[in-house]
């Protein structure tokens, strides 16, 4: 979280078009903001899941061993 916070902080001027030119750099910054932000999300609420699911696969692997 730190690491996207760090290139959110640097690419949010470029985002918002600040400085001269920003106006031809600006679609480039909202594509990377975008992309970190939905990166985030999906690795905060993603990840989690899928440990979950793997989690229960191992549960019932174990219980068809133990019926064997």
């Amino acid at each position: 979280m730190m690491t996207t916070m760090a290139a959110l902080a640097g690419t949010f001027p470029i985002a918002l078009g600040f400085g001269a030119g920003g106006e031809a750099r600006r679609p480039l910054g909202l594509a990377v903001v975008g992309g970190l932000v939905v990166s985030q999300l999906l690795t905060l609420y993603i990840t989690p899941v899928i440990f979950i699911y793997m989690e229960k696969a191992r549960g019932m692997r174990g219980a068809k061993r133990e019926e064997l």
